[in-house]
C-alpha cells in the first residue's frame, strides 16, 4: 500500500473514533511504552508509515514519516556524515521517529547541543476531529505564540498523531574523546559548574557516585588542547560507555527499584532524598532509585523548581508526572481541548482526568 493510501486510512480511523467518541492508543515500535500512564483502548498503528519524504545534506535538514525506523534513520544520517544532535535513545532497535518526538527523549548531548524539541523544524499531524494540519517547514523561525510542532514533542500522543516530522540535523563531530576523575560528590557538584563554564567543547558531563566523565567533542587539534587543560585519565572506551548511558544500560539501571527522571538547575545542591543517584547533564538530569513516597519527591522537585517523573516503576502508581500548577494545568486543557476536543488520543497517558 502507498504512503497516501496508508494516510488516508490512518485518517478514517481517527475520524471514525472521534465520531463514535471512542478512545485510540497510539503505537508505533513500542520501544517506551513503558512510560507514561499505562492505557489500553483501539490501537492506531503507526509502524507501516515509514519512509524518508525528504534529506537534504547540503542544508542539514530531513523530513520523514512518523513509523520510519530510528535506526534506519541514523544510519542514512551517518552515510553522509551527520547525526541527530539530541542523542535520541532507543530502548529497542523497534523505535520509530514519531515516538522519539512524542516522548520528547534526549541524550547525553542534549544541554549542549539543544534538547529534540529545538530540532523540530516541523509537522503534520492528524487532530482528534481526523483533521490534517502542518506546521512549521524545512526552516527555523522565530514564532509567535505556540510553536505547535514543538508542542509535539513530549505530548506522548495527547495532542496529536504525527505523521510526519522535520527536523534539522548536524554534522558528526571530527574528534571525540572521554576524560575520567575519581571524586567524590562534593568534589563532583564543585568541578562541574566549572567545567561547563570554562571549556566549550563539551558534549556530555555526569557523575555516576564515584567518577565523573567529560566527553569532549571537536577538531582533534581543539580537543587535545581541552585535554591538556582538563587532565584527568583517558577512557578507552569513552563512545561505548555514552552509548550505554543513552540507553540506559549501565549497572546504574538495572534495579528493581522505582526510577525517577528528575529535571533541576544545573546549580541545585544535592537534594536530602534517600536512595542512588546517578547526575547526567551536568547535574540538570538526575536519576534516582528509590522506594520514596512520590508525593516527596514531588515536593522536593518544586521546592528545588524542577520536574520529576516516576521514569520506571513496576506498579503504576496514581501520579507519575510531577502535578501541575492550577495555570499550567489549564493552558493544558486548554490545548487539549482545541487539538483533541473528545479527549479520545491516548487519554489518560499523560495524567489521570485527561
Amino acid at each position: 500500500m502507498n504512503s497516501n493510501n496508508l494516510e488516508q486510512l490512518i485518517q478514517a480511523s481517527v475520524k471514525e473514533a472521534f465520531e463514535a467518541k471512542t478512545a485510540i492508543q497510539i503505537i508505533g515500535g513500542n520501544s517506551k511504552s513503558f512510560y507514561g500512564r499505562q492505557i489500553q483502548y483501539q490501537q492506531l498503528d503507526l509502524r507501516d508509515h515509514q519512509g524518508i519524504i525528504s534529506y537534504h545534506p547540503c542544508e542539514l535538514v530531513l523530513t520523514a514519516r512518523s513509523g520510519t525506523s530510528l535506526l534506519e534513520l541514523q544510519n542514512i544520517l551517518a552515510e553522509q556524515g551527520q547525526v541527530l544532535a539530541f542523542e535520541p535513545p532507543h530502548f529497542s532497535e523497534n523505535a520509530t521517529l514519531g515516538g522519539t518526538i512524542a516522548c520528547g527523549f534526549s541524550g547525553p548531548r542534549r544541554p549542549f547541543t539543544g534538547a529534540a524539541r529545538d530540532f523540530v523544524l516541523g509537522c503534520k499531524i492528524l487532530t482528534g476531529r481526523g483533521e490534517i494540519l502542518s506546521f512549521g517547514g524545512e526552516v527555523m523561525k522565530n514564532v509567535a505564540g505556540y510553536d505547535v510542532s514543538r508542542l509535539m514533542a513530549g505530548a506522548l500522543g495527547t495532542l496529536g498523531v504525527l505523521l510526519e516530522i522535520s527536523l534539522k540535523v548536524l554534522p558528526i563531530p571530527e574528534y571525540e574523546t572521554t576524560l575520567i576523575f575519581e571524586l567524590d560528590e562534593d568534589q563532583a557538584f564543585e568541578k562541574m559548574p566549572l567545567i561547563q563554564s570554562h571549556h566549550g567543547l563539551i558534549s556530555g558531563l555526569c557523575f555516576d557516585g564515584r567518577n565523573l566523565y567529560v566527553r569532549l567533542s571537536g577538531t582533534k587539534k581543539a580537543v587535545s588542547v581541552e585535554v591538556e587543560k582538563l587532565g584527568g585519565e583517558t577512557l578507552t572506551a569513552g563512545e561505548n560507555f555514552w552509548l550505554m548511558l543513552r540507553e540506559q544500560q549501565l549497572d546504574f539501571f538495572h534495579s528493581e527499584q522505582n526510577l525517577w527522571r528528575i529535571s533541576v538547575p544545573p546549580a541545585t545542591p544535592i537534594m536530602k532524598l534517600s536512595g542512588e543517584w546517578f547526575y547526567d547533564w551536568g547535574g540538570a538530569l538526575r536519576w534516582l532509585k528509590t522506594d520514596c513516597p512520590a508525593e516527596k519527591i514531588f515536593s522536593m522537585a518544586q521546592q528545588f523548581a524542577g520536574h520529576a517523573v516516576l521514569f520506571r516503576s513496576l506498579i503504576q502508581p496514581e501520579n507519575i508526572f510531577q502535578p501541575l500548577s492550577s495555570g499550567v494545568l489549564r493552558i493544558q486543557k486548554n490545548l487539549k481541548k482545541t487539538f483533541d476536543p473528545e479527549n479520545i488520543l491516548n487519554p489518560n497517558k499523560l495524567y489521570n482526568d485527561w
